[in-house]
């Protein structure tokens, strides 16, 4: 190997890296969604708490896409783009909230641990992309410890409608993921999201009016509530998206994936130190058994590299 090669080995090794730290920072910005959604739902009405996010990030994104002067996306991407939209901004906040109004922010995060995976799966059906059978296994594992915890009730809870608002939730956010990636081929990941938080200001602003005028009465925020829903929309809502997509074009859809495993983790320290929310040793196991499935099915997939000819 020649002194060319090797810097080309050691340069290349290095972009990996910081997309490695990029993506852990996007997942790091995310891991806060759900308990800052907890805190955001003791004043505000669940709707509220999904379309106010999405207001407080499309109001930046339209201040950057001015700046820029990015021009408006072609015909052709709008598709994506709002269905991008129905996952983002309306699917996974909203069935969130519904779900942190019945449940604990530790309790939704052991379920959310297995989005990765649900990931993977749709866009393995959605591109009919050929598996191997470690894979299906690994979902098979990870699907049936997810329903152990559900029907066990591990941590108390014996609300099951929020199991399966969090599963919609899940869903839907699995879903957006895979289409905003099909469009980050033609546009940057950052005019992505922006767009699809703008294209959602003539929903989200009417509809946010209208519930803080008819739940005015009922909800009384305060600060932290005021903190939790401008920090969602900016942070989770939108700048998370910037660091995630940068660290996915860096290191790699398959290896900047990889660090989405520790965003179950994450959460469940945050409820504990933000919340007091107690989590139970069943809870930490189920959450490392389907973080540990959700990584075989990852490596699975990943087709082997293959070395080239001499």
């Amino acid at each position: 190997m020649d002194a060319t090669t090797t810097r080309g080995a050691v340069a290349a090794v290095s972009v990996r890296r910081e997309g490695l730290a990029w993506a852990f920072a996007g997942v790091l910005m995310f891991s806060f969604s759900v308990p800052l959604t907890k805190v955001a739902v003791g004043g505000f009405s669940p709707y509220l708490t999904a379309t106010g996010r999405a207001v407080i990030a499309g109001v930046v994104a339209g201040g950057l896409l001015s700046v820029h002067r990015v021009p408006r996306p072609p015909d052709a991407q709008m598709r994506p783009l709002l269905y991008t939209m129905l996952g983002a901004v309306f699917g996974w906040p909203i069935l969130l909230a519904l779900a942190l109004e019945r449940t604990t922010s530790a309790h939704v995060a052991v379920i959310a641990a297995f989005m990765p995976l649900t990931t993977a799966l749709i866009a393995v059906l959605r591109t009919h992309e050929r598996v191997s059978w470690q894979f299906w296994a690994a979902a098979a594992i990870g699907t049936a410890a997810l329903a152990a915890f559900a029907l066990s009730r591990a941590d108390g809870n014996d609300d099951l409608l929020a199991d399966g608002l969090v599963v919609g939730a899940v869903f839907a956010s699995s879903w957006c993921y895979v289409e905003g990636a099909t469009i980050t081929r033609a546009m940057p990941g950052w005019q992505v999201i922006s767009w699809v938080v703008v294209l959602a200001l003539p929903v989200t602003v009417p509809a946010s009016a209208l519930l803080w005028w008819f739940t005015r009465g009922s909800y009384h925020p305060g600060a932290s509530e005021w903190s939790s829903l401008i920090l969602l929309g900016v942070s989770s809502m939108y700048l998370g998206f910037f660091a995630w997509y940068r660290g996915l074009s860096l290191a790699g859809i398959a290896r900047g994936g990889q660090v989405q495993q520790l965003q179950a983790l994450l959460t469940l320290v945050w409820s504990a130190l933000l919340l007091g929310e107690h989590v139970t040793a069943p809870t930490v196991l189920v959450a490392l058994t389907v973080i540990a499935s959700v990584v075989w099915a990852q490596r699975a997939r990943v087709p082997p590299v293959v070395a080239p000819q001499e």
